[in-house]
């Protein structure tokens, strides 16, 4: 054997032992993924015990700087770059049943501890849950060839880029497509779950005799274009928004909110871009120069529950309409369960206690308080009501301020800001008539706490009277101080009517003790006055005359009518009104706790630069393309509304112990294109899934896929979705 041939047969063996070295020194010694490995173990194992509900030992695995900061034993359990000096890892392998954890429960095992052990050892550093990390573009897995270094021809299968995600997936799940579901299969199909009907005959006939390319997609645009696709798709976002004709509770009695409904069918037949669809439900009303369509808008958060029920206390149903505003903005809007964190920090994902309550003060300033009215109400004016309110428009412009004609006109469309009369207190032969109405009797009194008069000189408020001589005198600040103003009521027969007085000019806030008193009363125990509401205000302004007493009757007679369309919606108190937000301890709201200021999480994106702190400030944040969630949690509904089942199959709850996604970069892809291709285009986005590929499969299932994906998680095969309530209604 030559030299040269022996140096050869040595180079190859070297060769290939400096291989396997380097693949076992790269591949061996992996870091491990916090999210994949470490996490699932901690949410499992520890969390229990050392999470947001407890800390025993004074120890948390939530929070980084918690599962870092010293225990009650005064040095912290785990040490970053030290496992054997760390008491995490200590307690973990333990012999001792007694110093063992996870206490009396069964051991970690050996290859669980080791990847705790090699966590420790690399840092102990917490990932980004993949839902709360920002939304990014996605490399879309088109085949290559040449060792990835050139692209391969389009798949035939593959219509758009949809397809190319679930095709990569199938493979690595050894499946493959099913054929195209027949014409007819596919016209029922699409017709179903774009417009909730069967197509109409036109559009059914057309495409069955179509068989040109174009023929399915031209059905799809003209169901995108149909009236039904709004009525289709609103009645999913009324689940969501918890809809109902009824306030619930005791009684259920009747709700006139269907102006919000109709909000939503043009919404979505417009097509609305999803990101002021939000804002617009969330803080129209916050908007510069709301429209009434604005203010209808945020009716969406006026779909809380009312308590009517006698007895009741009105503040722990106003307190618990703003926790349910709170746990439907995350668990509609931003798939996450959010809600854990009102007792205590959230035992899973990164939310702190304290956060929750931060975030309640966006929607606890609102004025809505628990009234039977469902006080503020939107009128639309109809009629002559409606020319007057216009004629009034006009001639305010004309006779005061910008500022106070915007003042009278909102009051007006509003009623706001009105103090309900619920609110009173120190009662002396008075109360609250079913918990609703301020009653007063022979020689009672009553107060209202803190009312705000800088600036204002007139006093309106509407009750109604049972006697011809009623009399009211309301004092300042205690029931023996200065009198702010003498009424004599006249009898009303009953009915509500609405009161005017001046008043003189006070600064600041005081409490008004009202007492009232009746001669023809006899007994103690009988009504003599019911009051609504009290509005300090400024005097209706103009010049004495035939004009200025035109237009004040029309503004009587607009704030008394009973003739306009009514929607309960979202406004909040004024400044001098506002209302602090207190923490409630162990989330129980009677026992409160440190006052806390509007804030969102900072585990997630920031504010925007000079966004308001307030709900349209939120709403800037919520549509941020920034926020992780927004686009994930609506691209994962609709998929579900079209396939059965979200990409992520727990569509409420996106977070660590929700099912993680079957394929995380599609939902990835998709998001990021409906927030910065599609400028937030719902149209856009569900044309996108049905044109696709997978939406047309053939649903029919072979043995081999059903022992494979039985759930079809991997899409070999078309949908089979079960109709809806509605749907099956209109078959």
């Amino acid at each position: 054997m030559t030299d040269l041939l022996r140096k050869k047969y040595l180079i190859v063996p070297l060769i290939l032992v400096v291989c396997v070295a380097s693949y076992a020194w790269i591949f061996g010694t992996r870091r491990v993924d916090y999210n994949v490995q470490v996490k699932p173990l901690l949410n499992k194992k520890c969390i229990s015990c050392h999470g947001g509900v407890r800390r025993k030992g004074g120890f948390s695995v939530v929070f980084r700087d918690d599962a870092l900061a010293p225990t009650e034993s005064g040095k912290p359990a785990i040490i970053p770059g030290d496992p054997d000096g760390s008491e995490f890892i200590r307690r973990l392998s333990a012999h001792n049943p007694e110093e063992r954890m996870p206490y009396h429960d069964k051991p970690l095992a050996k290859e669980e501890i080791d990847i705790l052990r090699q966590w420790v050892r690399e840092g102990a550093n917490f990932g980004t849950h993949w839902a709360y990390a920002p939304v990014k573009e996605v490399d879309v897995p088109k085949p290559r060839r040449l060792w990835g270094l050139w692209p391969a021809g389009k798949p035939d299968w593959v219509r758009n880029d949809i397809d190319y995600f679930i095709l990569d997936k199938m493979k690595t799940e050894d499946l493959k497509p099913s054929v195209e579901a027949d014409k007819s299969i596919l016209l029922r199909r699409v017709s179903m779950d774009l417009t909730g009907l069967p197509a109409p005959k036109a559009f059914a006939e057309k495409f069955l005799k179509d068989n040109g390319e174009k023929a399915y997609e031209t059905l799809v645009d003209s169901l995108l274009a149909s009236t039904a696709y709004g009525e289709r798709w609103t009645a999913m976002w009324m689940d969501l928004a918890r809809y109902a004709d009824t306030k619930g509770y005791e009684r259920d009695d009747s709700r006139s909110i269907w102006r919000y409904r109709d909000w939503l069918i043009k919404a979505f037949n417009a097509d609305m871009p999803y990101d002021r669809f939000l804002t617009e439900q969330l803080a129209g009303d916050l908007m510069p120069k709301p429209s009434d369509e604005q203010y209808i808008a945020t009716a969406f958060h006026r779909n809380t529950m009312t308590n009517d029920e006698g007895g009741t206390d009105n503040e722990e149903f106003r307190t618990a309409a703003a926790l349910d505003r709170v746990n439907t903005t995350w668990e509609a809007l931003m798939g996450t369960t959010f809600g854990c964190a009102q007792c205590h920090g959230h035992p899973y994902d990164p939310f702190r206690n304290d956060e929750y309550y931060k975030f309640l003060a966006y929607f606890n300033n609102s004025r809505d308080e628990d009234s039977w009215a469902e006080y503020p109400l939107l009128k639309e004016f109809r009629g002559r009501d409606s020319a007057h309110y216009v004629e009034l428009g006009s001639w305010l412009g004309r006779n005061t301020t910008p500022d106070h004609a915007s003042e009278i006109l909102h009051f007006l469309k509003t009623g706001q800001p009105a103090i309900n009369s619920l609110l009173a207190d120190s009662f002396a032969n008075a109360e609250l008539a079913d918990t609703k109405w301020l009653v007063m009797r022979k020689n009672s009194a009553a107060r209202l706490k803190q009312v705000p008069l800088t600036g204002r000189d007139q006093l309106l408020f509407r009750a109604q009277t049972y006697t011809t001589d009623g009399h009211l005198v309301v004092h300042l600040d205690s029931a023996g101080g200065p009198v702010l103003f003498k009424y004599d009521l006249p009898q009303t027969k009953g009915a509500w009517k609405l009161f005017s007085t001046p008043i003189p000019t006070v600064q600041g806030k005081h409490d008004l003790h009202i007492v009232y008193a009746s001669a023809s009363l006899k007994k103690q125990t009988e009504n003599g006055i019911m009051f609504d509401w009290f509005h300090a205000t400024r005097e209706f302004p103009g010049k004495p005359g035939a004009e200025r007493d035109s237009a004040y009757q029309h503004y009587l007679d607009l704030v008394s009518t009973n003739q306009a369309t009514t929607t309960p919606i979202m406004l909040d108190n004024p400044a001098d009104m506002y209302r602090p937000t207190r923490m409630f301890v162990k989330g129980n709201w009677l026992v409160k706790g440190a006052e806390v200021r509007a804030a969102v999480p900072k585990s997630l994106n920031p504010m925007p630069k000079d966004a308001p702190p307030n709900r349209l400030g939120l709403a800037q944040w919520m549509t941020s393309p920034e926020n992780p969630l927004v686009s994930r949690t609506l691209v994962n509904r609709l998929w579900a509304q079209l396939f059965g089942t979200g990409l992520a199959e727990t569509l409420e709850d996106l977070g660590t112990q929700g099912i993680p996604p079957t394929h995380r970069e599609l939902l990835d892809h998709l998001a990021y294109r409906f927030m910065h291709d599609m400028k937030w285009s719902v149209k856009a986005l569900l044309r996108e899934m049905v044109m696709s590929a997978t939406y047309r499969q053939d649903s029919r299932i072979s043995p081999e896929d059903s022992q494979k994906d039985p759930y079809n998680h991997y899409y070999a095969r078309g949908p089979r979705v079960r109709l809806d309530a509605e749907q099956l209604r209109d078959q």
